[in-house]
């Protein structure tokens, strides 16, 4: 390729050298700019970089130099996004059980690309210190997408509804049938995506989780359900998943009922073992921070959930309850 072929990149190359390169604590040098466009087989003298690094001001990228000895070093100063912000960014990313591993990593490599090498090495850092249990629904980035569609277009949808079996299998609910709603709204709750929509055959208000829905397409029907949106709070709506509280961490192992095999799925990943009892229920070893919250979680789930071990959470379960039919059958006296 003859020499200086590819000069019409020369700011372009000049921008991602000094993005790529430089921060707050990194500098480069004016032979060491040199020498990097020659990499590209770009050719530069110092008085058209002096002339470039200013253009670079045009597209947003200010570039500071500094004395240092007897020459100057330089840096890029301000970004569209600081580190910190980037950090937020990371952290929610990772919290997101809606987004899956892979689409978090993917998403993240896109954010390092924002700050220089150095810094995307902290961000990455992050990436590995989350172990929290994340979908397995690799469509739900278009789901939403959907979701919105139908929102904007003031139209229904249809879509399957899936849970998990005891074997760890997808299962259609209502037999594989197609649910036909209206759309209404999307919350997150519990780092789940929910929609929030309208089920006018139940004529009631319901919410389903995006990640579990499938073959999403919208309906010819205009949405159904106006009136009961109008008096619905959602911020008091999306309240519905019991909060993160402290507690001693403990394995327990519980004796759960098949139904409930996505529910345990749910809350502890699909990595947990489901070891059969018999014919109706499974043993799974868990680990928690057992607190009122856990209590709380094991109560609702009624008689489909018992906590077998260790000796001691067990009795203390059965402590709550007897002290809340205490409270209660004392309350009919009051």
């Amino acid at each position: 390729m003859p020499k200086g072929t590819n000069q019409k990149f020369k700011l372009y190359r000049l921008a991602q050298i000094m993005l790529e390169l430089t921060d707050e604590e990194h500098y480069i040098t004016m032979p060491e700019i040199i020498s990097e466009l020659a990499k590209y087989e770009i050719t530069a003298d110092r008085r058209s970089i002096y002339t470039d690094l200013k253009d670079l001001e045009y597209l947003g990228i200010e570039v500071e130099g500094e004395p240092d000895g007897g020459r100057y070093h330089y840096h890029v100063v301000e970004r569209q996004f600081e580190l910190p912000e980037l950090k937020l960014l990371v952290d929610a990313i990772q919290a997101s059980k809606f987004i899956t591993e892979r689409k978090s990593n993917a998403l993240i490599k896109k954010l390092e690309k924002m700050v220089s090498r150095y810094d995307a090495v902290k961000l990455q850092r992050q990436v590995y210190v989350s172990g929290r249990i994340k979908t397995m629904n690799e469509s739900i980035y278009y789901n939403v997408d959907a979701i919105h569609g139908a929102i904007s277009g003031d139209r229904k949808i249809r879509f399957q509804y899936y849970q998990w079996s005891v074997k760890k299998e997808m299962e259609l609910r209502h037999g594989g049938a197609y649910y036909h709603i209206s759309p209404w709204g999307l919350s997150w709750d519990n780092q789940n995506y929910y929609l929030v929509g309208y089920d006018s055959d139940a004529g009631k208000i319901k919410h389903y989780r995006v990640d579990k829905m499938l073959h999403i397409r919208m309906s010819d029907e205009k949405r159904e359900g106006r009136a009961h949106f109008r008096k619905l709070d959602m911020a008091d709506y999306s309240r519905k998943s019991f909060g993160m509280f402290g507690g001693k961490e403990q394995q327990v192992k519980l004796l759960v009922d098949n139904s409930l095999a996505g529910v345990i799925i749910d809350r502890f990943g699909k990595d947990v073992i489901l070891i059969p009892s018999d014919k109706g229920h499974f043993t799974v070893w868990v680990e928690v921070l057992v607190s009122p919250q856990f209590f709380g979680w094991v109560f609702s789930l009624g008689e489909g959930i018992k906590i077998i071990s260790p000796s001691e959470v067990a009795e203390e379960m059965r402590q709550k309850l007897e002290d809340m039919t205490r409270k209660y059958r004392n309350s009919d006296k009051g």
